[in-house]
């Protein structure tokens, strides 16, 4: 299996049985990569074979650990009521008290409808960027101990690649102690 870029469309390319088969990225996906493209690195969305919708199910998909899923949580600033991403490594929990200590925000749970409205993607797809809206995001210090972490990218069953540091630059996020 590999990747290639085909009239701005990032296309997989399986050899089966002598056949090539192709299949584009679904329009989530693509908005993912058409932003991931402005930044200057080598991040390809990958459309995976099966879900990657929790951390568990990506990490196998994979083929990694679990840890180096980069979890993206959406909350609700509960005085503001604007969306706030956690990018979580995939074995943490968010603690919010440790958020509000080391940041002053008070989170609470967002519902599905609140994150496709104001984030533009199902949760189980919401990736770190190409958001409807600029989002204050959080990034665990967690993820830092990798040399590489997976992120999702527009839907349950894609994911990109990167290195744990491009995060902050993909994001302008804090990185802080957040886990339970």
């Amino acid at each position: 299996m590999y990747w290639y870029k085909n009239n701005d469309a990032i296309q997989e390319k399986v050899l089966t049985k002598g056949k090539n088969m192709s299949n584009e990225l679904k329009a989530s996906s693509s908005r993912v990569q058409e932003c991931l493209s402005q930044y200057g690195h080598d991040f390809i969305v990958q459309q995976m074979p099966s879900t990657t919708r929790t951390a568990e199910e990506a990490a196998s998909t994979i083929g990694c650990m679990v840890g180096q899923i980069a979890k993206s949580l959406v909350f609700i600033h509960a005085e503001t009521g604007e969306p706030v991403l956690v990018i979580v490594s995939g074995l943490n929990r968010v603690c919010v008290d440790k958020v509000k200590a080391n940041t002053g925000l008070t989170l609470k749970k967002a519902s599905a409808s609140f994150v496709r409205e104001k984030i533009g993607f199902a949760i189980g797809g919401v990736p770190p960027v190409a958001h409807n809206n600029k989002v204050n995001t959080l990034l665990d210090n967690d993820l830092r101990q990798y040399k590489e972490v997976w992120a999702a990218a527009g839907t349950p069953n894609s994911v990109f690649k990167l290195n744990p540091e491009h995060l902050n630059e993909l994001t302008k996020g804090q990185w802080i102690d957040l886990s339970q």
